[in-house]
């Protein structure tokens, strides 16, 4: 195996490790949200902000690694 196949096996590791932490987060929300988990009848405003910083790093964060390696590739 050569540097540059290591090289992408680990940025395909994190990269899959901030997806599914972004989902992780986002289900935690939704139990926040729907359950008792929190408090009584659920707690709303706190579901929701962490269901949003589930959806950014989920959805967001891939797409700012991405141009983070192809700047530091590029030097």
């Amino acid at each position: 195996m050569t540097e540059n196949d290591e090289l992408w096996r680990k940025r395909f590791g994190i990269f899959a490790l901030l997806r599914i932490s972004g989902l992780l987060l986002f289900f935690l929300g939704m139990a926040i949200v729907f359950s008792d988990l929190v408090r009584p009848g659920g707690a709303l405003g706190l579901g929701m902000v962490v269901i949003g910083c589930g959806l950014v790093e989920a959805l967001l964060g891939p797409v700012l690694l991405r141009q983070h390696w192809e700047k530091t590739d590029l030097q």
